[in-house]
């Protein structure tokens, strides 16, 4: 049975480099992020990517009982993509579009300060609504703030959630289930996460350093990213996709790379290319010691002969459950636009000893603009997730 092939129109995107795709293109060029600073947590400063633009947003009035941060990041990086949802519901109806969304920490901000208000005040705030802060909250309410009747459904698995929302999203048209998604994630930065990555000795608190000697940890980040995703022939395919479970151990990685590897020769097969044809790699590069080391023994082994790669969180700081579709997003406009390049690997550039040489890409890079071309995101996350998506042009 051949299934049908599907495509990923212009994304929306909000995170540390800008609040919307202009503004992050421009950014994502130079040394320098907006967002990444220092917060200061109830354990100490942390480095972190903020989005500083203004959420002016708001859900619809029967929606109030959602609004808060991490909703209003999410319907900033909706708008950018309305018109094309718009569309896609005149041409196919409310109820043949879907929703899948990634998400590890929803809104758990909100209920921080709901908890520090109450401690205060002796009573919850007003706005304060349980729903802000579930899990599943974020494709209902999309679907609910968008007027799309078709399944909607929100996936959770640490730092690969986003990645697999794009994985659900395909299998859903190629099942004729839908004539359209609407998928991607969405993170908001929480005390709950920088302490408890903290507690794990994970964070640093300068500006991360991927695949460097001197790595120490991540910077935690929060941002959005969706793309609409059909049947509808465009410029970009979502090629192929791989996922794997190695279940090793509940926050370290395999530190063989064994099952990152399988989800990555599982994306070649699904696209039905080899690691020749791969033009640039977005990897997952979070700068901890134990991911690096594996990320990248795994990378020399599936591309023996080399490939352009970047780590990009230096810039946006680690979304988590929005890390994935972030991240796919960078490569979809390095292979869709002809004015982008590969995302450059900002680091300190002293490399370690013990890793593998990669090609990272720190001089200006474009994708070749002629013929058919191939590009590639990575995920892994606590658990043993590991994800891996390929988008041909």
């Amino acid at each position: 049975m051949t299934l049908p092939p599907v495509y990923l129109h212009a994304p929306g995107m909000v995170n540390a480099l800008g609040g919307d795709v202009a503004a992050i293109v421009s950014a994502l060029g130079g040394a320098q992020s907006p967002g990444m600073g220092l917060m200061h947590t109830g354990i100490g400063d942390a480095f972190v990517g903020r989005v500083t633009t203004p959420l002016d947003v708001a859900p619809p009035a029967s929606l109030k009982r959602f609004d808060c941060r991490n909703n209003r990041m999410l319907l900033a990086a909706l708008e950018q993509i309305r018109p094309q949802i718009e569309a896609a519901r005149e041409r196919y109806g409310s109820h043949r579009i879907g929703v899948v969304l990634g998400t590890s920490t929803s809104g758990i901000d909100a209920a921080e300060v709901a908890f520090v208000h109450q401690a205060q005040a002796g009573e919850l705030p007003e706005n304060f609504n349980y729903r802000q802060m579930e899990i599943g909250t974020a494709a209902p309410f999309a679907a609910a703030a968008l007027d799309v009747q078709g399944p909607a459904f929100t996936i959770s698995t640490a730092c690969t959630s986003s990645a697999k929302a794009f994985v659900s999203a395909r299998r859903m048209l190629q099942l004729g289930l839908c004539d359209a998604m609407i998928v991607g994630g969405v993170d908001t930065l929480c005390e709950l996460t920088v302490q408890g990555f903290a507690s794990l000795e994970s964070t640093s608190i300068t500006r991360t350093n991927p695949m460097s000697r001197n790595r120490n940890g991540i910077n935690v980040g929060e941002g959005a990213a969706v793309f609409l995703m059909t049947r509808e022939e465009s410029a970009v395919r979502l090629a192929g996709a791989g996922e794997s479970s190695d279940a090793h151990h509940v926050s370290a990685p395999d530190p063989r790379g064994i099952g990152g590897e399988l989800a990555l020769r599982a994306a070649l097969k699904d696209a039905g290319v080899q690691p020749s044809s791969i033009a640039y790699v977005n990897l997952h590069a979070t700068a901890t010691r134990k991911n690096d080391e594996m990320e990248a023994h795994l990378m020399a082994r599936v591309f023996a002969d080399g490939v352009p790669v970047s780590g990009t969180k230096p810039q946006t700081g680690h979304q988590l459950g929005a890390a994935g579709a972030t991240e796919l997003g960078f490569a979809w406009l390095a292979l869709a636009r002809g004015d982008v390049p590969m995302p450059r690997h900002q680091w300190d550039g002293e490399a370690d000893p013990a890793l593998p040489v990669l090609d990272l890409v720190e001089d200006e890079r474009y994708v070749a603009r002629s013929g058919t071309q191939y590009v590639m995101s990575n995920s892994f996350a606590f658990g043993g997730s590991n994800v891996s998506l390929i988008l041909a042009r």
